[in-house]
């Protein structure tokens, strides 16, 4: 965590892009977990992930063309299936003998749920099932085929480490998060006092009931409304909001450009079918407040330039040294080969913010 960069762990399903950004017939290439993928739409509507990389002269196939059915490359016209297996090599002699079934350019397991592109980055070349985490989490309250209401996604120049400390941080809004509409008056402090638990590859601040001050969730999810908060591996944090009328669900994710580089989103799912006229304002908004957490970790680039010994204290920073005791215990149970162990302990942590 003191560093610029961040071990990336694998094993693990990522959050690529939302399902609307590939249309039927297209495909798009990008870099995650450091690695050239290319995302692209079949025919039928099934999403897919290839090694960007052309196994003849290493060119990226997003250079090429895609008709739905095969990628070609732009610069001797090899095509690839959907699996990433080699279907043709024009310039192949008639009496020349090639087995295209040996020659691919690499796949990546690749689903699509509730309206999000999920891409498995394997430890050892095992398939999702064979693995740890054999797919992806699903959100409460919603369909598999339902997408967010809203999502928008900022690209943060820090290590997914980083990233992820700010995520969890419950008292920097205060001084980070100020707008005219939302904590003006940032110096207020309140005391904070929530009880955790353990929860699947991660932890959870326990369901809790919303306190009274804020009347807008009454008015907008009816009586009796409740939030849970859960973090978990490879960088998701998920909040379950419920009240007797609607549900709300928030997802952020975290996924690695590089070690040093990261795709923070945020998106949420609604039960409330008036939000899509809102649509607009909302994504507004929610860029206003994430680009005030991408601007202070810019900020504080400047200074982890020099590799100071950072400090956390309890309670405040509890959650981000959950955060490192989590991905440790995955790399190394992984290199000894023996189940992962979850090494967060359930406890109430209190704080001001």
């Amino acid at each position: 965590m003191d560093n610029l960069k961040a071990e990336l762990l694998r094993g693990l399903w990522y959050v690529a892009c939302p399902g609307s950004d590939i249309k039927p017939g297209a495909m798009t290439g990008k870099k995650l977990m450091g690695e050239m993928v290319l995302l692209g739409r079949d025919k039928h509507g099934k999403v897919f992930a290839l090694r960007d990389i052309c196994p003849h002269r290493g060119i990226p196939l997003r250079h090429g063309w895609f008709d739905g059915e095969h990628v070609q490359c732009c610069y001797h016209g090899w095509k690839f299936g959907t699996d990433g297996t080699c279907v043709d090599i024009p310039s192949t002699h008639e009496y020349q003998t090639i087995d295209y079934s040996k020659i691919t350019c690499g796949a990546y397991p690749c689903i699509e749920q509730q309206g999000l592109v999920w891409v498995y980055f394997a430890e050892n070349g095992e398939k999702p099932e064979d693995g740890r985490q054999p797919q992806p989490p699903m959100l409460p309250d919603f369909a598999v085929d339902q997408g967010p209401s809203v999502e928008i996604m900022q690209h943060f120049v820090c290590s997914v480490d980083h990233a992820a400390l700010g995520l969890m941080d419950p008292t920097h809004a205060a001084f980070v998060h100020t707008s005219w509409w939302f904590k003006k008056n940032g110096t207020k402090l309140r005391p904070k006092e929530k009880q955790f638990e353990a929860a699947e590859l991660g932890w959870a601040m326990v369901r809790h009931k919303i306190p009274p001050q804020n009347i807008a969730y009454r008015y907008l999810l009816g009586d009796n409304v409740t939030t849970e908060i859960s973090y978990r591996l490879p960088g998701l944090r998920i909040e379950h909001i419920k009240g007797d009328k609607h549900s709300v669900v928030g997802l952020t994710t975290i996924t690695p450009v590089t070690e040093d580089e990261t795709e923070v989103r945020q998106m949420f799912w609604s039960t409330m079918g008036w939000v899509k006229p809102l649509k607009p304002l909302v994504r507004h908004l929610m860029n206003v407040f994430l680009d005030q957490d991408r601007r202070v970790v810019v900020q504080q680039r400047e200074g982890l330039e020099y590799n100071p010994k950072l400090m956390l204290i309890n309670d405040a920073d509890t959650q981000g040294r959950w955060w490192m005791q989590l991905k440790r215990e995955w790399a190394n149970s992984s290199a000894e080969k023996r189940p992962f162990e979850n090494p967060v302990k359930g406890r109430v942590l209190r704080w001001m913010s």
